[in-house]
């Protein structure tokens, strides 16, 4: 995943307290069985040794379990979740009683309260097996209680973000520089009874509505997004005339697709910005879209030069928007680490490359 260096390092640090997490949560588990055991036989060595033989089973059939088997099979494939969490655990069950008697003791089921003389007793393998299993479960109730606790964060966190966004967008498609002056050829249209009147209200009343309405909701149809998209670049045109020049190409089939809503536009309301007239003299912006059976990818690109062919200055918008780094954070806690957002900030050029998830 390719982003600026502070969610990276934010990243590794999520990373390394996992990791704490993980290694505190074993040392305790192996201190309790330790003491637990060791008190119940009055022989200590025997229940570290005999401990140290175990916790590398545990921990192998638990990683295999977490993050193996159950990204891969639940809740899809129940039956064969079921089947194969059995087998290895009756695998590594085996090894570990194996492993105990060559390692650790001859005495065959030392917690039994009667004498086995037999190593592959079926009691002994039963005990074993629940016992592996009693630590596949313990595992799995700790990660689901963990990631429903973070689902119910970050669901948190997104519902504030989407109503932040919503605000920001209502905020910056009603400013002066937008509102204003599109109501303002608006206005020349009526006048002069042109054609285009009734189509830039709908246009505008569309814009407000889409942002009003459909930001609210958790996802959208992709056609609705792209509609939106081209009703705001319709009324940038209407204000720019031709000094606008906006290329915007789809590629692949967009009318099955859903991502959240508001999520596409920020990159293009950006180069609004940031853009710049080029050597001729327009203000060129160029956007694709790929829409692929699983995922989507939105570029951008504009021209950031501030001097026409003439060399007279062209300013840039001194408009806020969203902004680039709310569009980030919403990212992050829409996808976590399944999106990739690259940002190209040439000295002529500036290239926007998002690829999510739909």
């Amino acid at each position: 995943m390719k982003k600026n260096e502070t969610n990276s390092e934010t990243t590794k640090i999520t990373e390394k307290k996992l990791v704490m997490y993980h290694v505190i949560f074993w040392v305790a588990y192996f201190v309790l069985n330790f003491i637990r055991w060791g008190h119940y036989f009055g022989d200590y060595m025997y229940s570290f040794n005999s401990n140290l033989v175990e916790f590398p089973i545990h921990v192998i059939l638990v990683y295999f379990n977490l993050y193996y088997l159950v990204p891969r099979f639940i809740p899809k494939k129940l039956v064969a979740y079921v089947f194969l969490i059995l087998i290895a655990t009756f695998a590594l069950s085996m090894l570990r009683i194996v492993i105990t008697y060559e390692l650790v003791t001859t005495e065959i089921w030392r917690e039994s309260i009667i004498e086995q003389t037999e190593l592959f007793n079926i009691n002994y393998i039963l005990a074993v097996f629940i016992g592996e299993l009693y630590v596949v479960g313990l595992t799995m109730a700790v990660k689901l209680t963990y990631d429903w606790t973070k689902t119910q964060r970050l669901a948190k966190e997104l519902l504030q973000q989407n109503h932040d966004t919503q605000l920001s967008f209502l905020r910056s498609q009603m400013q002066p520089h937008f509102f204003f002056n599109t109501l303002n050829n608006l206005y020349s249209l009526t006048l002069d009874k042109s054609d285009q009147a009734p189509e830039t209200v709908l246009k505008l009343s569309d814009l407000m509505s889409y942002v009003v309405y459909k930001g609210k909701n958790q996802q959208v149809n992709l056609i609705q997004e792209v509609q939106h998209l081209q009703n705001y670049l319709d009324l940038e045109r209407l204000r720019y005339g031709e000094k606008l020049d906006v290329s915007f190409d789809i590629e692949g089939a967009i009318d099955d697709k859903v991502l959240p809503p508001l999520i596409l536009i920020p990159f293009v309301e950006n180069c609004f910005k940031h853009g710049a007239r080029g050597k001729n003299g327009k203000f060129h912006i160029d956007i694709s879209l790929k829409a692929e059976p699983e995922s989507l990818t939105f570029n951008v690109e504009n021209d950031k030069s501030l001097h026409n062919v003439n060399g007279n200055t062209f300013e840039p918008e001194a408009t806020a928007g969203i902004g680039l780094a709310n569009t980030r954070k919403r990212l992050d806690l829409l996808y976590e680490e399944n999106y990739e957002l690259k940002i190209s900030d040439e000295e002529e050029k500036y290239k926007v490359n998002l690829k999510i998830p739909v």
